[in-house]
């Protein structure tokens, strides 16, 4: 019998894009309403020995994670703001990798990005809400991927996004025993 092992840096496998739907649209904007919560619950308990574990081999630890997630999050509701107010703006990639070293995410505990995203995820849904459906057409270029993407591209990558960092947290919590 063949064992197929699950690639642990996407444990609920790679996004997807979707075409656009009512359904989906009201599943991926309740997807950031509630990942802020989702985030928190997920490291309910964990002490700073487990919040300083890697979630994989070579991968971030688990603060880590939750300070990406903010950081990510402020750029995705920033990339929006411009995708409704500019034509098909050039918007700035960032090092992810390299944001993760910084002062902020070693030193600072993890209930402040918590607190900013419960914040920044009540101002993004507002956003989210708003926007009519020729909204969701409007898109940002990406210069890194040499591409347009549209808002509803974006929205569903980030719900995606931020239930793939849950899903390496529960995920590691579950292989530890924790």
């Amino acid at each position: 019998m063949e064992t197929i092992t699950k690639d642990p840096r996407y444990p609920i496998g790679k996004y997807i894009e979707q075409e656009y739907s009512d359904q989906l649209r009201k599943q991926w904007i309740s997807d950031i309403r509630f990942l802020p919560g989702l985030l928190e619950y997920s490291i309910q308990n964990l002490d700073e020995a487990q919040l300083d574990t890697p979630y994989r081999e070579g991968g971030w630890t688990v603060k880590q994670l939750v300070h990406h997630v903010a950081d990510s999050h402020m750029n995705a509701y920033i990339r929006f703001k411009l995708g409704l107010t500019e034509i098909n703006p050039t918007i700035k990639p960032y090092a992810e990798a390299a944001w993760a070293e910084l002062a902020d995410t070693a030193a600072q505990p993890i209930n402040v990005s918590l607190t900013l995203l419960h914040a920044l995820h009540l101002r993004w849904v507002s956003v989210l809400e708003a926007m009519t459906d020729e909204d969701l057409k409007r898109t940002v270029y990406h210069p890194e991927r040499k591409m347009d993407l549209t808002l509803w591209n974006l929205l569903g990558s980030y719900s995606w996004h931020g239930k793939h960092h849950v899903a390496h947290i529960t995920t590691l919590k579950q292989q530890m025993r924790w």
